[in-house]
């Protein structure tokens, strides 16, 4: 089991946490995209895609954590995540170098070097990675031109039929999945910095993503059609939890 020996330090520093100089330099200079999404909306599968071109970097996360041993393959550093040493990873919280971290169950520390952004941009790549809404709430406040995507399933219907092809899951760990998409498609209405994207046919979202991720821009009529289905999925979703 995992365990976090300086604990109080991590808290003490994450409480009033600061980029430095040096990292807020990196961050303005470093193109950034980040993809957010309920589970088994295909966030992953869309960041796997756009790697294939090459113009892409995608981030990897630190942690403090060991690694495991998935289905018999054990984690690779620098592939599932850069494994640190403790210490190291509170000196650069301290030392104010990552873009975003944060305590996990009290017993391991994940976060986002600005090391790794400045990887992107000596290779002149796009910074990629998928994160949870609170990760890109907080990065969006610190760099407001990152483009945040909140990546949505064609339906309610759909979206339930993907979640159960995965396999079997415990109800109990169903809900809680269903009780964080309603956070998540309520931040994605109230929020005007998530960009919603459709994820129905892949190449088609893989196309926007990509559209938005070199210029900016997303056709107007899509982005009013996903809005629409963000509504849709939310209050299909909270009504599922009221049953």
């Amino acid at each position: 089991m995992n365990k976090l020996e300086h604990l109080t330090a991590f808290q003490s520093a994450l409480t009033n946490y600061r980029l430095s100089a040096s990292a807020k330099q990196i961050l303005h200079d470093t193109k950034l995209v980040l993809l957010t999404a309920a589970t088994a909306s295909g966030r992953n599968t869309i960041i796997n895609e756009l790697l294939k071109t090459d113009e892409y970097y995608f981030i990897v996360s630190d942690t403090t954590r060991q690694p495991r041993v998935n289905n018999g393959v054990p984690e690779q550093d620098g592939i599932e995540y850069w494994f640190r040493r403790e210490e190291d990873v509170l000196a650069d919280v301290q030392a104010g170098s990552y873009l975003e971290a944060e305590v996990i169950h009290g017993q391991q520390v994940s976060g986002i070097s600005t090391r790794e952004l400045k990887k992107a941009t000596d290779e002149h790549k796009i910074a990629i990675t998928d994160v949870d809404i609170g990760g890109a709430e907080g990065v969006a406040k610190l760099k407001p031109d990152t483009i945040a995507i909140l990546v949505l399933p064609p339906s309610f219907e759909e979206w339930q039929r993907r979640i159960h092809s995965r396999g079997e899951m415990p109800s109990d760990e169903f809900r809680r999945r269903m009780e964080t998409a309603a956070r998540i498609f309520a931040t994605g209405i109230e929020q005007d910095f998530l960009i919603p994207v459709i994820n129905d046919k892949l190449e088609d979202a893989v196309a926007d993503v990509h559209q938005l991720a070199t210029t900016g821009n997303y056709d107007v009529s899509k982005k009013q059609l996903a809005r629409g289905l963000l509504e849709e999925l939310y209050s299909k979703t909270k009504k599922f939890l009221e049953q």
